[in-house]
């Protein structure tokens, strides 16, 4: 399905300042769907079929305000009530009508009104009131400019005497529905609402333009419950009645108080006996002036309960990978304080290679005990294994590695024995070879990065004539074997490089996201 900025940038006339607006409306117009119990509908005024055609945008033509349309509307975005029936099963998104077939739609357009007026449609098989919003958006200077029409479609088949809650909603998806035909909603310059704010399900209160509540949702009155309140909360003024109820021994959150009298579109959350309650206020500005404020109320005690226990999860186990690395740490220092009292130089130079091998699981344990999850950025393991394999091997060959390319972020499972065989690798090249030049030369490949594909060579003595894998009994190449073939799933191969050296490949499949 086509995005909203993908319809508009190609169908319609709209910049990118009123696009950047119709983007934050459709972000939050869920509100009004829920108070409204209907479906909505955002229809944009099309471009002239020359113009889409390649002609440019000079076809254009006028409407008595000034605003250009091509003579049709299309379907740019969609959103479907959770508090009461849908009218459209279907999306119809990306759906074309021509001037005349939406009559409510036109004169919204034409005459700068919200348009109720008309019959139930039967046309579906149920009965449909439909209504049309004119979306305004306020320039810099003041004036204003007509962006695209909502349509909103209530499903009128359960219909019944509404109650008080009902009634409320009502009022408030009117207020609404008002300030965006007057362009004060969305509100200018916030910051988007995140996915986790109230609902109007959640719970929501109205208040009057003194900041008392008229109005509270039974889930809004049980979240105030929770937080210790016994009294009755409508009439009440609720930034005080809050305030009480949360600061009673502290000094009080400004946020608080400008939330909770509804004087600004801002969030905040308070705490009380346990109970954490999330407030979002949304103030009523018709006419020029407020009128009130919504207040959406929703009880994240147990959200944030979860929340606090993933930290202390992820705390424990970045300690862990902490202490790992410090045992790992003491481990090689007491295997290379025995090398030093080896006399034997064939037991001092395994003892000095199995001190490479556990200092390269070190670095991926000391990079995971600073990271939020079980994900490392490989680049820099890399970088560290390279520079220790270069300063053990410096006296023997004066041969620094260098990385080409970039591993990305990888998960655990998949850098320690990563990291184990580049290590055995580098050691084995500088060790056997005896090069001037190595490098490991690094790619992503696949439709989605899929694959990791490593090459490390240098041009250096090369492998010996009749040289083969799976007779070979060298250690660290068995070492490398397993781990590529065995623990990453992957592949290796190892083959003189063309013009002198030794080439060897490593192919590994990486995880899916």
């Amino acid at each position: 399905m086509p995005t909203l900025s993908d319809l508009v940038v190609r169908h319609t006339a709209l910049d990118a300042a009123d696009l950047e607006w119709l983007h934050s409306l459709v972000s939050d117009w869920q509100l009004l769907a829920d108070l409204s119990f209907a479906d909505l509908i955002l229809w944009a005024p099309l471009l002239p079929p020359a113009a889409e055609a390649g002609e440019g945008r000079a076809g254009r033509t006028e409407n008595g305000h000034g605003e250009r349309y091509g003579g049709g509307w299309i379907a740019i975005a969609q959103m479907r009530p959770t508090t009461g029936p849908t009218v459209y099963h279907d999306d119809v998104v990306g759906t074309v009508v021509a001037r005349g077939e939406r009559h409510l739609i036109d004169t919204a357009w034409n005459e700068r009104r919200i348009c109720r007026e008309g019959d139930p449609d039967w046309s579906t098989g149920v009965p449909v009131r439909e209504e049309t919003i004119p979306v305004r958006r306020v320039l810099p200077d003041g004036q204003g400019r007509f962006l695209a029409v909502i349509q909103r479609s209530t499903n009128l088949s359960s219909a019944r005497t509404p109650s008080r809650l009902e009634l409320t909603y009502l009022q408030s998806a009117s207020d609404l529905a008002q300030m965006v035909a007057e362009g004060r909603f969305p509100f200018s310059g916030d910051e988007p609402i995140l996915v986790r704010s109230p609902r109007v399900g959640d719970g929501l209160l109205r208040l009057d333009r003194g900041g008392r509540v008229t109005y509270a949702s039974p889930n809004a009155l049980s979240a105030y419950r929770r937080l210790g309140l016994h009294a009755d909360l409508v009439g009440a003024e609720l930034g005080r009645v809050t305030a009480t109820l949360c600061y009673s021994d502290e000094p009080i959150n400004e946020d608080l108080m400008i939330v909770a009298s509804g004087r600004a579109a801002k969030e905040t959350e308070v705490e009380s006996g346990g109970t954490i309650v999330q407030l979002r206020a949304i103030p009523l500005i018709v006419g020029g002036g407020r009128i009130g404020a919504l207040v959406l109320i929703r009880d994240v005690t147990e959200l944030r309960r979860r929340e606090r226990e993933l930290m202390t999860k992820d705390a424990t186990i970045r300690e862990i990978h902490h202490r790992v690395k410090n045992n790992l740490q003491t481990v090689a220092a007491l295997l290379r304080l025995q090398a030093r009292r080896l006399q034997v130089p064939e037991g001092r130079e395994a003892l000095e290679e199995a001190v490479r091998r556990v200092g390269s699981i070190a670095i991926v344990h000391e990079t995971l005990s600073h990271a939020p999850e079980e994900f490392v950025d490989f680049d820099d393991i890399a970088d560290r294994v390279i520079a220790m394999a270069g300063e053990v091997s410096a006296a023997e060959s004066a041969v620094t590695p260098r990385r080409v390319g970039a591993f990305g972020v990888l998960p655990s499972l998949i850098a320690t024995p990563l990291a184990m065989a580049l290590t055995e690798l580098l050691q084995n090249a500088l060790q056997h070879g005896r090069p001037r030049r190595l490098q490991v030369v690094v790619e992503r490949v696949g439709p989605g990065d899929d694959r990791l594909n490593v090459t490390v060579w240098d041009d250096g003595q090369g492998v010996p004539e009749g040289f083969d894998l799976d007779s070979s009994t060298s250690l660290g190449l068995q070492i490398v074997r397993t781990l590529v073939e065995g623990e990453l799933s992957g592949k290796l191969s190892i083959g003189p490089r063309e013009g002198g050296g030794t080439e060897v490949m490593l192919s590994i499949p990486l995880p899916a996201g």
